[in-house]
């Protein structure tokens, strides 16, 4: 073994860090060869993936390691107090500011500072924090003396900051200045093998923890988990292995009772409905259904037009009939089947009440067809009267359950309870 494969395991063991992959190894290698170095490092990665590990590993391996470690959450600190939190104020300098305050580059001077989701920062605090940065210095909020402090700063960031800076959300020269060394930190779904060992250590941890046998999980299951997303990461995985170690008598789980634990596979199929900008009833329940239907209504008007053009031109509509010749062969010239085309759309009608032109093999495109004319878009498509029958549907479906019929249609049972107000269902 070789001195960094070393040096990886013995940082694996101090920190509590499970996994073999190549990826999570990389990443701390270099968390482990920056650290005695006082550069800034940009730690990217999901929600959930560990990034504060990483900000730990690198203070605790530095030469600042007897000095403090704060880490600081910048989305969760309002904007208008964000300034005075990292960098202090005067009393008076605003209202509310009874007193004097330190903020938190003045407490950690001589330390490190970690400022996670640093993509939330205001583009006013970046400015405050290049200055930090690059010359060491500082101003509180309401004062006027400039302040030095000797503080390393490490931030990370869930979201692409490269994107935030084409979009001006993001300095570009705080961009650069603090991805000096980038480290990323894989998602757990890239992990592989790494999914089953953390749920086996996090399963011990809760069987301790409620004086219970610990969770095992059968063959079947560790191949589904292994192959779930994971949009959580490892906080959702440990989630779901204390949601397990507490709900299940069983202590060995399958695939089916996992399942229960897997919120994308235990939830209904159709198409999620998204909220405005208003309150909570503020969006159109019907919008993404009813956009696949009126993509369908438009495919067939384009299918009305080719036919159209098909007969308006003998020498390209015999070519064009020709390629497109599976549409049309299954088209009977008994009536009923007729009326039926018509009705799907497959059929025009001439103008007036005279019948309606067969598509056929055997068109004759000698035939006059100056009368004809394109169905227009004004068809009768009530969004209403779809979505009354659906509701219907669904209610019956689950026996009137209010509950079960809300998530077969994908919203809420406070918007169902409304819409069945709405269309007078109630029994």
């Amino acid at each position: 073994m070789n001195t960094f494969s070393q040096e990886i395991q013995s940082t694996k063991l101090r920190f509590g860090i499970i996994g073999n992959s190549a990826a999570l190894h990389h990443a701390i290698q270099v968390a482990v060869q920056v650290a005695p170095t006082d550069m800034s490092v940009l730690i990217t990665g999901e929600s959930g993936s560990g990034k504060e590990s990483f900000s730990k590993i690198i203070h605790s391996l530095s030469a600042r390691k007897h000095g403090k470690f704060i880490a600081i959450n910048c989305g969760a600190i309002p904007e208008g107090t964000i300034d005075s939190e990292l960098f202090g104020h005067e009393k008076g300098s605003f209202t509310g500011a009874h007193e004097a305050r330190k903020g938190y580059f003045e407490e950690t001077d001589g330390g490190t500072i970690f400022l996670d989701e640093i993509g939330e920062m205001p583009l006013g605090t970046q400015a405050r924090l290049l200055r930090v940065l690059e010359n060491k210095e500082y101003i509180k909020v309401g004062a006027s003396k400039v302040l030095k402090t000797d503080v390393r700063v490490i931030a990370a960031t869930n979201v692409n900051l490269f994107d935030a800076v084409q979009k001006g959300k993001f300095r570009e020269d705080l961009y650069y200045r603090l991805n000096t060394v980038p480290i990323n930190v894989p998602p757990l779904r890239e992990r592989g093998g790494d999914i089953e060992l953390l749920f086996r250590k996090f399963a011990t941890d809760f069987a301790d923890r409620y004086k219970v046998a610990p969770i095992k999980l059968t063959e079947d299951a560790k191949e589904l988990l292994i192959r779930y997303r994971f949009p959580g990461n490892i906080r959702q995985l440990k989630n779901i292995a204390e949601q397990i170690s507490v709900l299940e008598a069983e202590r060995t789980v399958n695939k089916e009772q996992l399942i229960k634990y897997l919120p994308d596979l235990n939830t209904p199929t159709l198409p999620a409905l998204t909220k405005g900008n208003g309150g909570a009833d503020d969006f159109s329940e019907r919008e993404i259904l009813y956009k696949i239907l009126f993509d369908m209504k438009k495919d067939m008007n384009e299918l009305k037009k080719l036919v159209y053009e098909v007969l308006q031109n003998e020498n390209y509509g015999n070519q064009v009939l020709s390629n497109h010749k599976d549409l049309f062969h299954n088209i009977n010239h008994n009536e009923s089947a007729t009326e039926e085309l018509i009705q799907n759309g497959y059929l025009l009608k001439q103008k007036e009440n005279s019948q309606p032109i067969i598509l056929s093999d055997n068109l004759n495109t000698n035939e006059e067809v100056h009368d004809i004319e394109v169905e227009s878009e004004d068809e009768s498509l009530s969004l209403n009267v779809k979505e009354k029958e659906m509701i219907i549907k669904a209610l019956k479906k689950n026996n009137n359950k209010r509950k079960y019929a809300a998530q077969d249609l994908g919203i809420s049972e406070r918007t169902l309870y409304r819409k069945i107000k709405e269309y007078n269902l109630e029994e």
